[in-house]
């Protein structure tokens, strides 16, 4: 159900320019015992009036917030109606940090970094460890490596509240690990409105500078293909059996506008449009409310990373690529929402769209390439990954005075499409020609002298995903609060994935090279019909006329493709109540059942799992002190393997820049969780807590490098260790200062704003000699060896951060919007990837590291009035620190290997909106 939070002021009020997604009507306020006599009002609290959030989650219920009795009257609502340890971003919250995406906006809150491309983690376990909700129902993610979707592409703008769970209760799937994250999205309006506006962005690193790109299609610039990249009917049969196509079909691929990188000296800025609307109309005593909005966002990112790779404990780099990476990054999104309330019943139908495309081109020159061949190489690559979620769902909450329903219904679908991802390699040949007096040159030349010259492959996913559920509650006729409830929910999601790699050889077969002067061409020209059908003389053997041809290479193991399926039954009963004034307990149990399968292509044995699990929470909460109270909190929790980590086929990730393979023989991840908190909420809408927590998990699963063959580069593969532990504690701070005793008509209506909080987190592996999967074992292996040879027994998890603090310096005005803040961030060393084994069998080299270092942005919001319309101007500064991106591997003798060392550029962001 939807909660009502205490939180806002009259600033944060009128400072949204799309009206947040509130009732419009609040539950009727309970006479307190006589015995609660509440505290005076605070004069400059009392200057603002409340801000009224929702949130849509299954089995929560906004009255308990007024049925509790409470010492201390600064408790938020939320706090109130639910025992559980949370944090809640309101839609003014989410406004003052500036960011574009909720990612970005959810790295503010205590506990929770930002990994990668959009992966929130929960104090240091990572997205497999947590839950995405959209308005309490589950999200597929588009992401073949990850389990939850990614929230970078949910822009802020049409998320109404974001609530983050850090200890488990019966109501929330299982899958719970570090937390849950439920977004809600906007409903009913509080009155009709129109906002339109845009934005433009300056990348030092990027804007202006030197960048690839290539042609592409004409709609490229709104994230779609106009056709370009069709995938004709003969790639996807041969995929399904395996063989050569002919050059009359390799010439009806598409050529220069997805194969030539082209060198632009200026990239352009970064843009944005965006346009949303609301408007609420009263039926009698029956609210209808309807809120819509669509953008779309235009960026560019160009990174000049240094890649290394070393295969002994020397730390001395085998190999060293300058590599140059520009993403052409477009997000279209678009949100309509119903909304109809009457009497103490609420339905919202809500429909969600975003479609997240990255045109990505890379231009990589080895100046180390010291393996069997020893040739320095060109390579490049051409890609096109697009992304796209589509969620319809429907919620009824209804209210038959004590006892509360709630049942929603929703489907989902995902989608990946990454058509002719094309690589090139050109090795340099020291002698390929002879200047004008005669003296030899060396030139870059496309060969098959070491691996494929030229690639090409097409990956699609598609995941469609059911959800239901049904919660109940009933107010029992005690003399005290209590509720008993009880719920029923079920998820189907089902997944098809293909990757079809294809490497271009000659009719003489593989290995061979095309001849002089051919193998100097570059890409375009190497695919013109000339070269494909008459670089060599044709053989008669059956195949057909022509030169060039390709040869499918993804039939091993069921590599090219997967079907998967998870299907959750799952049930929960708890019961809540207040024993003694101040004393409240939630105790709940959830049964869950799961049957997940993954089965490849080409015969190969499926992968089952059919487990289910009898998962306990208990919270007890003691209001001890006006305004203070302890929470406790334990609770037993799952994590299933994703689909990706149990199937066979390949994956390349943009991000990382690296190659992924899956491992059937994954299983389930257990964990049990303990839980301590002090809350002290010694002012309205300020507040100090500190919290301490502790976790041991069963085979939590690890991303684990590996190289299938001595002159590979770096690859991972997924395992897990025995067990593990984590634990750590938390402090966050909020205070504000008016600043009205300066006896100035600018800080009459002004405060100052503190915020900080920190975490500390520590964890530990146990790799013993149990036998866990093996990752070097080639595609679709099942064996296994003993723990200890693959990990290092007392590592700590994969993205997990000792330290992690963040901090907010602002000055606000509460009559207006005028805000300037300041926000800091500050995240330690953490391991993204375990070091792979040595080349000769014994031991392993560093785990991968990362540096997320400090970064500082500031974010500027002021309005203006002109005429009938109200102008929102907003300038923001983003990592001003210039915090580069570091990945690298730390080696005994003190030698550093980078993995990924890049600069990230200092952004500075103008943005204009108009609300009419």
């Amino acid at each position: 159900m939807r909660e009502r939070f205490a939180l806002g002021t009259l600033l944060l009020l009128t400072t949204q320019l799309v009206s947040p997604a509130a009732l419009a009507q609040s539950a009727p306020q309970q006479t307190p015992p006589p015995a609660q006599t509440p505290a005076p009002a605070d004069p400059a609290e009392a200057e603002a009036p409340v801000e009224e959030i929702e949130v849509s989650s299954p089995g929560f219920d906004e009255a308990n917030a007024q049925d509790i009795v409470v010492v201390g009257r600064n408790i938020p609502n939320t706090v109130r109606a639910t025992p559980q340890v949370l944090s809640v971003l309101s839609e003014a919250d989410i406004a003052r940090t500036g960011e574009g995406d909720i990612a970005g906006a959810l790295s503010r809150v205590a506990g929770l970094s930002v990994v990668g491309n959009g992966q929130v983690y929960v104090r240091g376990l990572g997205d497999r460890y947590s839950s995405a909700l959209l308005n309490g129902s589950p999200l597929p993610s588009p992401e073949p490596l990850r389990r939850s979707v990614p929230l970078d592409i949910f822009p802020t703008s049409i998320v109404g509240s974001a609530l983050i769970q850090k200890s488990y209760s019966a109501n929330y799937p299982g899958e719970f690990g570090g937390g849950v994250i439920n977004l809600t999205t906007k409903a009913v309006p509080k009155e009709s409105f129109l906002t339109v506006g845009g934005s433009v962005a300056y990348d030092s690193v990027s804007t202006g500078q030197f960048g690839f790109v290539y042609d592409g299609g004409s709609r490229d610039v709104f994230g779609f293909d106009d056709g370009t990249r069709r995938v004709p009917a003969f790639i996807t049969n041969i995929g399904q059996t395996g063989g050569l196509i002919p050059t009359e079909q390799v010439a009806q691929l598409s050529g220069a506008q997805t194969s030539l990188l082209q060198q632009n000296t200026n990239i352009p800025a970064n843009w944005s449009g965006e346009v949303s609307f609301g408007h609420t109309k009263d039926i009698g005593s029956t609210r209808l409310g309807i809120v819509g909005s669509a953008s779309l966002s235009n960026g560019f990112r160009t990174r000049q990373t240094t890649q290394q790779d070393a295969i002994d404990l020397t730390g001395v780099a085998r190999q060293d690529f300058n590599t140059i990476i520009t993403d052409n990054r477009v997000v279209v999104n678009a949100l309509i929402g119903l909304g109809l309330e009457f009497g103490d019943h609420k339905l919202r139908f809500t429909n969600v769209y975003i479609h997240d495309t990255d045109k990505q081109a890379r231009g990589s020159t080895a100046t180390i390439f010291n393996n069997s061949q020893g040739q320095p190489r060109f390579t490049q690559n051409t890609s096109w990954f697009e992304r796209q979620l589509f969620e319809t769902q429907a919620v009824g909450e209804f209210k038959f005075g004590d006892l509360s329903f709630d049942v929603r219904g929703a489907y989902a679908n995902s989608k990946r499409v990454s058509p002719y991802e094309r690589q090139f390699d050109y090795l340099f040949t020291p002698n390929a020609g002879t200047d004008l007096a005669g003296n030899p040159v060396g030139a870059f030349q496309a060969t098959n002298a070491f691996g494929p010259f030229a690639t090409i492959t097409f990956s699609d996913l598609n995941e469609n995903l059911y959800s239901a559920q049904a919660d109940a509650s009933y107010k029992l006729p005690f003399s005290r609060p209590a509720t008993i409830s009880a719920g029923y929910f079920f998820s189907d999601a089902e997944r098809d994935s293909s990757r079809l790699p294809f490497v271009y050889e000659t009719n003489r077969g593989s290995g061979s090279s095309l001849p002089s002067p051919f193998s100097f061409f570059r890409p375009d020209l190497l695919l013109a019909n000339d070269v494909l059908f008459n670089a060599c003389p044709t053989i008669n053997d059956g195949i057909g006329p022509g030169c060039v041809r390709l040869r499918f290479t993804g039939g091993a193991a069921g590599s090219s493709s997967y079907n998967a399926q998870l299907r959750v039954h799952a049930g929960y009963v708890q019961g809540e109540a207040e024993f003694f004034d101040g004393v409240r307990a939630i105790a709940g149990v959830r049964y869950e059942t799961a049957q997940q399968r993954v089965t490849p292509s080409d015969g190969v044995t499926p992968t089952r799992l059919n487990n289910d699990y009898f998962l306990p929470a208990v919270t007890l909460t003691w209001n001890f002190a006006r305004d203070m109270q302890v929470r406790g909190n334990f609770s037993k929790t799952i994590a299933r393997p994703q689909f990706r980590e149990l199937a066979a086929q390949q994956f390349q990730d943009f991000e990382s820049d690296r190659l992924y393979f899956g491992n059937p023989n994954l299983r389930d991840s257990e964990l049990t969780n303990y839980e301590l908190r002090y809350e002290w909420f010694y002012a309205r809408e300020q507040r100090i807590t500190i919290s301490g927590f502790y976790k041991d998990i069963t085979r939590p699963i690890e991303q684990v490098g590996f190289r299938p063959s001595p002159d590979a580069r770096l690859q991972t593969g997924f395992s897990y260790v025995p067990s593990a532990r984590l634990y750590g504690g938390e402090i966050e701070a909020i205070k504000y200062f008016n600043l009205d005793f300066l006896d100035s008509p600018f800080f009459a209506t002004r405060r100052l704003i503190l915020s900080a909080n920190y975490t500390y987190t520590q964890s530990s592996i146990n790799a013993n000699n149990e036998l866990v999967p093996d990752v070097g074992g080639g595609i679709g292996s099942t064996a296994m060896r003993p723990a200890v040879q693959l990990f290092r027994d007392g590592a700590a998890l994969t993205g997990q951060s000792d330290h992690i603090v963040n901090g907010q310096i602002g000055i606000e005005d509460k009559a207006s919007l005028s805000q300037l803040t300041f926000l800091a961030n500050y995240a330690s060393e953490r391991i993204t990837n375990r070091g792979p084994g040595n080349l000769s069998g014994v031991g392993f080299l560093p785990d991968i590291i990362e540096r997320p270092g400090f970064r500082f942005d500031v974010v500027a919001r002021q309005g203006v009035k002109f005429g009938p319309a109200e102008f929102e101007i907003k300038l923001e500064g983003r990592n001003l620190t210039g915090t580069g991106y570091r990945e690298f591997q730390r080696f005994p003798n003190g030698n550093e290997i980078f993995i990924n060392r890049y600069r990230v550029g200092r952004i500075v962001q103008l943005s204009v909106s108009a609300k009419l």
